[in-house]
Order: structure tokens, then C-alpha cells, then sequence
């Protein structure tokens, strides 16, 4: 018997609703077509248009319903009338911190029929897997402001680095690589300037690289590897860093591969106590909100990371293998060169999906 899957889908702002619905879209049309699975979707309108009309990003109770689901499908949170420090932590961080989503993980790769803007960078040149720390580091919450107004306000902002943390996302980490057949692992660090917290990060990395003897580990100093990713991007395969560094690195990575309009973002709880979260990374973009020509690619990865971490690991290949032939046959948004609509690839890849064997 076909197994069902809860899935709460949250579209948020910009152009969020346009990609959860092609996602949607697509994944329903997996479901229908492999009969291998059903998807059982909750639509929650937590939103910045929420928050305006109400006070509240997440109504009371609301964590409560995340709950009863397997899995929850992210959109994009983010409003040019809402400060972002507020619309993120009232949404995405209100979400990922209780539910313990320690781990961010955000592969990247050229997809066939997408171009690196590398001038000599193959499709195979560029796997990576980033391994964000998702509960803690630079974006721990901690610290203040006093003075205000003053020409000797002070502003703090604490990073937060705990054994504890540390070691999980280190443990995932190698893991993760592990797993893949490089079995490479390079460590970001900082510990050159930040003497305390990226110094425990370091020691940590090298207590636990000594339970994974088959995985190879390597350090590089954060402004280093930025140059390592551009210049030798073949060097690299899985990556671990703080929730600063990551985000950064991240982002720089998703560009390389072509656009940031392709990438995704699965926000996890490697305890699977709490549903995990899976986003695309590319925000809510509203100056192209409501045009019709916002990316759904990165939307689809997202959700065949989804599959994948819920064991249906056939049905994200096959997703993914869908994904990639439309983009070769070159049926592209703008950001990747393309005149394609978000419609017209949304129904390009369903078309891919009912061809299936």
C-alpha cells in the first residue's frame, strides 16, 4: 500500500506562493504518475501580509499543527515593509530553532542544460554539498543594544559556539561525506581572528574526523575559500560551516552554479523528533513578484531533496532526471538566459513526468 506524506506547505511573501504552487504542481504529478506514494498537503498562509493584519508571522497553536505533518515545503519569507530581522525571526527562525532544524544543507551542482559563469568549469567540476549549522553560531540571537541614539550607542551581537553544536553538525557533517564518493571533507573556519568559538569549531573537527578514518578532511580559512571555490572549484566536494560562514558560501555557490534561482535549501532535524523544512534559497525577489518569470527550479530540487529525506529516494531521481531534461532542451527562466514563463517550465517538467517509464 502506497504510503501518504503530511506535508504543510507555507508559501510566505513575494514571490513564494508562485513557487510553492509549482511545486505543488509538480509534485502531484510525480505522486500520480509512480503510484508509489501520496502527498496530503496543508496550505498555512503564514505571511507578512499575516503579520501586518494580526501582530503574529505564526498564530498561536501554530508550531502545534508543523507537528502533525512529515515534512514542510517553504516559500520565502521577506517584505520591503517589514524589517528583515523581524520577518525572519517571526517565520523561518520561529520555525528551524524549537524544531531543533540543526542542520542546513544546501547541494550544489550544474545542472545539464545550465551553464557555470566559471569560464572552464565543467558540469562535473562543480558537486558540492554545503553543511550549514543551522541553531546557533552568528545567528545564536544573542547580545543587544544600549545608548540608543547616542553617539556612544553600543550594539552587540554574541556568536554562540556550544560543544554540543558543534559536534552534531561535525558528526553530520562527516557523515554526509561519507556517504558520497569522494569522501571529502574540507572544515571552514575563522580561527585565525576568532580565537574562542572558531578555535573550539577546529578542535571539535578534529576529534570527531577521527571516528570517520575513510573520510579526508581539510581546513580553509573563510576568506580562502572563497578564492578556493572560484579558482579550483574541482577541489571541493562536502563543506561544513557556521551559520554565517555557510550562508555566505552558500549563496557564492549557488551563483557559480549558474543562478541562484536553481538552489535549495533543506532545513533538517537529524533526530526526526520535529518535521524537517525544505526551501528554496533565492527569497522572496519582489521585484520580480508577480510576473510570471520567477525560477520554479529551485523549488523543484527543494522538493526532491524533500522525497529523499522522507525515502523516496526513486522518486527524487526521477524528479530531478525530469527537472535537468528541461533545462537541456532549453526551456529556461531568465536567470539562466531562458524566455521560458514560470508556468511554461512548471508544465515542461510535468510533461517530463508523464513520460516516465
Amino acid at each position: 500500500m502506497a504510503k501518504t506524506y503530511r506535508i504543510a506547505t507555507i508559501p510566505a511573501d513575494g514571490i513564494g506562493p508562485e513557487v510553492i504552487d509549482a511545486g505543488v504542481i509538480v509534485l502531484k504529478a510525480l505522486a500520480d504518475k509512480l503510484q508509489s506514494f501520496s502527498l496530503d498537503f496543508t496550505h498555512l498562509d503564514w505571511s507578512s501580509e499575516t503579520f501586518k493584519a494580526t501582530g503574529k508571522y505564526i498564530p498561536d497553536g501554530g508550531l502545534e499543527v508543523l507537528k502533525k505533518n512529515d515534512a514542510i515545503l517553504f516559500g520565502a519569507v521577506g517584505a520591503p515593509d517589514v524589517p528583515d530581522h523581524i520577518s525572519l525571526w517571526g517565520l523561518r527562525l520561529a520555525i528551524c530553532q524549537p524544531f531543533q532544524q540543526y542542520a542546513n544543507v544546501r547541494p550544489t551542482r550544474v545542472l545539464r542544460g545550465t551553464q557555470s559563469p566559471l569560464r572552464k568549469c565543467n558540469t562535473g567540476d562543480l558537486d558540492w554539498v554545503i553543511v550549514r549549522e543551522n541553531s546557533e553560531g552568528e545567528y545564536a540571537g544573542q547580545g543587544g543594544r544600549s545608548h540608543r541614539g547616542h553617539p556612544w550607542e553600543v550594539a552587540t551581537e554574541v556568536a554562540i559556539f556550544s560543544r554540543q553544536g558543534v559536534e552534531r553538525i561535525m558528526r553530520f557533517a562527516f557523515e554526509t561525506a561519507a556517504k558520497r564518493p569522494r569522501k571529502l571533507l574540507t572544515v571552514v573556519t575563522k580561527s585565525n581572528a576568532q580565537r574562542n568559538g572558531m578555535v573550539l569549531w577546529d578542535e571539535v573537527a578534529n576529534i570527531v574526523a577521527k571516528d570517520f578514518p575513510e573520510v579526508t578532511m581539510d581546513k580553509m580559512l573563510v576568506d580562502a575559500m572563497t578564492t578556493r571555490m572560484v579558482l579550483k572549484p574541482e577541489s571541493l566536494d562536502t563543506i561544513v560551516a557556521s551559520n554565517l560562514h555557510a550562508d555566505i558560501l552558500s549563496d557564492l555557490a549557488a551563483a557559480l552554479a549558474g543562478s541562484i534561482g536553481i538552489a535549495p535549501t533543506s532545513n533538517l532535524d537529524p533526530t526526526r523528533q520535529n518535521p524537517s523544512m525544505f526551501e528554496p534559497i533565492h527569497g522572496s525577489a519582489f521585484d520580480i513578484t508577480g510576473k510570471g518569470i520567477a525560477n520554479p527550479v529551485a523549488t523543484f530540487w527543494t522538493a526532491a531533496e524533500m522525497l529523499e529525506w522522507l525515502g523516496e529516494k526513486d522518486a527524487a531521481d526521477k524528479l530531478m532526471q525530469c527537472v535537468e531534461s528541461v533545462c537541456e532542451s532549453g526551456i529556461l527562466t531568465a536567470d539562466l538566459g531562458g524566455t521560458a514563463t514560470t508556468k511554461e517550465v512548471t508544465s515542461a517538467v510535468v510533461e517530463e513526468i508523464n513520460r516516465l517509464n
